[in-house]
């Protein structure tokens, strides 16, 4: 298979500034977990590249779609900045949420000088391989229980999944390159690493979205394979996992029985402090403070004293008022910024996905990697905040904003190619008509 139309249009489009894009977007995932504060580096630098189109003023030709994702973006900025306003947080409370509005001028430089592709799933490659070695030899190695990167336990295995899981969204655009057999190998063995730093990790919360991951991915290639393959690639991924979970030396079959007898414990009336039963602790009392307060929230400071008063009252345990969030960020939105604040965190994470999903069945290879990264960019984002405040956290709020810039500004760069590239060729076959 050659290159695809949008593959060579696409690096036709290319000026000397993409070198800079396609470093920044390399780093922002090469080294994202390896390195402390590792996530933010390419960020930066597309931040302060975007400098340059207050004097270059490129044409980016913006549509519908363009604005859309940017307005909630920045709604989702507003809404956060408000909240930490009113419930005097002072600009601590604004870090978060403005990094929503900091990644929007970096979407615009993405699409104005777009980076090389080869640089962006390169640098997903490597952060998924030395995020995975990493976990493995703290876990094999260093015998530590959790392994971790320079982050908090969970946004290490969380974000290393995702990391793995974007791997097997770029088979798409590897199967445009000419070394293709090559690129299918170091996403596959990306994609394996990665989901290696999520089991040594522990973090469970990332498992349970895997089977949603696997239905996208289906969706997205599921076409290219055989019956008969993709029966074979069912019963290995069972058997791995089956593997993985009867060896006690990885932890998973620990973490896995764990959680189900505090699940067991908690729905027997058993109120003590567990991982899982504090979790439902929290959700219950955010349950009480949402009713309260449904459409203005609590804010932050005040979601911390209200949990306090139902510990204090003797409705939640008293260790899950020492949380700072709920551990789930749907639920934290909702307790702390109202039906507003859930309607934007929903807006960014549904509605980019919404508008990606509508090429994921693209003729062109290259067009479908990026429309399927940007869906699972949302749907493990959705499934980590299911048991997490995920963008309470620098390493969750920086990736998810930035990598939504950078997968959009390139899937909308290549839509337009295509767009042109398909209006100039009917204009030229009209033309042989007439002649």
């Amino acid at each position: 298979m050659g290159h695809s139309p949008s593959a060579v249009s696409y690096s036709a489009s290319f000026s000397p500034f993409s070198n800079y894009t396609s470093l920044a977007v390399f780093l922002l995932c090469a080294i994202a977990l390896v390195v402390p504060s590792g996530y933010s580096l390419g960020a930066v630098m597309l931040l302060l590249g975007s400098v340059v189109m207050l004097f270059k003023r490129p044409a980016l030709g913006l549509n519908r779609q363009d604005a859309l994702v940017m307005l909630a973006m920045a709604a989702y900025t507003l809404v956060g900045v408000l909240e930490a306003w009113w419930d005097g947080q002072g600009v601590s409370g604004m870090d978060k949420p403005l990094r929503f509005l900091l990644a929007i001028p970096a979407l615009l430089l993405v699409m104005a000088y777009p980076p090389r592709l080869a640089w962006f799933w390169g640098g997903v490659v490597i952060g998924a391989c030395t995020a995975g070695s990493w976990a493995a030899w703290q876990k094999l190695g260093l015998d530590i229980a959790r392994a971790t990167g320079h982050t908090h336990t969970i946004q290490f295995g969380n974000l290393s999944m995702l990391l793995g899981v974007l791997c097997l969204a770029g088979l798409g655009w590897g199967a445009t390159r000419s070394r293709r057999h090559l690129w299918f190998a170091v996403f596959i063995i990306g994609a394996l690493l990665g989901l290696v730093g999520s089991l040594f990790s522990g973090s469970r919360g990332g498992w349970v979205g895997l089977p949603f991951v696997l239905l996208v991915l289906l969706r997205a290639y599921g076409g290219f394979v055989s019956k008969r393959m993709l029966a074979g690639l069912v019963g290995l991924l069972l058997a791995g996992g089956l593997s993985v979970y009867a060896i006690p030396e990885l932890g998973v079959q620990t973490r896995v029985n764990e959680a189900v007898e505090q699940v067991q414990r908690y729905a027997s009336g058993d109120r003590s402090h567990s991982s899982v039963g504090a979790r439902f602790e929290m959700w219950r009392g955010a349950s009480h403070l949402i009713a309260e307060k449904p459409l203005t929230g609590w804010g932050d400071n005040g979601y911390a004293k209200g949990m306090q008063a139902l510990a204090d009252q003797g409705v939640i345990n008293a260790r899950a008022a020492e949380y700072g969030h709920a551990h789930n960020e749907f639920i934290d939105s909702f307790a702390k910024r109202g039906v507003i604040g859930l309607a934007v965190l929903l807006a960014v994470y549904l509605l980019p996905m919404r508008f990606f999903a509508k090429k994921m069945g693209a003729s062109d290879l290259s067009l479908r990697a990026t429309a399927t990264a940007g869906v699972l960019l949302s749907v493990t984002y959705i499934d980590f905040s299911l048991t997490q405040g995920f963008l309470s956290h620098n390493s969750g709020v920086m990736m998810f904003a930035f990598l939504l810039a950078v997968l959009w500004g390139i899937y909308s760069r290549q839509r337009k190619v295509l767009g042109r590239i398909s209006t100039s060729s009917g204009e030229r076959f009209r033309w042989l008509d007439r002649s």
